[in-house]
């Protein structure tokens, strides 16, 4: 479970027959605070890349903006790949299973329904 702000607006494409992904980064920061003796632990920022498919990736495309904030249900996917100087790499992603919107809406702009799960 994540809450966090979106870095940069939504990359979205299409696959095989028309699919939908949609790729975020999300921020997540956790507050800094003084500890006891006086000294100041700063804020300290993650970010994470986000995938959507389907259903949820089509809300994305048409309500999410950089900087809205977002809750994000979904499961770690780790993935190992060789760039292109050979040099193995590694990736952590977010492959999203429930989004809620977070960020206020006009009447007009957001959907009735903010909470979507993947069908």
């Amino acid at each position: 479970m994540l809450i966090g702000n979106v870095g940069q607006d939504p990359e979205i494409r299409y696959v095989d027959q028309g699919v939908a992904v949609a790729r975020i980064r999300l921020a997540t920061t956790e507050r800094g605070y003084t500890l006891p003796n006086g000294t100041q632990v700063p804020d300290h920022t993650d970010w994470h890349n986000v995938i959507l498919w389907r259903k949820l990736a089509e809300i994305v495309e048409k309500y999410v903006h950089k900087g809205d904030k977002l809750y994000i249900e979904g499961r770690i996917r780790y993935s190992t790949y060789d760039d292109k100087q050979g040099q193995r790499r590694s990736m952590t992603e977010i492959w999203a299973d429930n989004l809620e919107l977070l960020s206020p809406r006009s009447s007009s702009a957001a959907p009735s329904e903010t909470d979507a799960t993947t069908e």
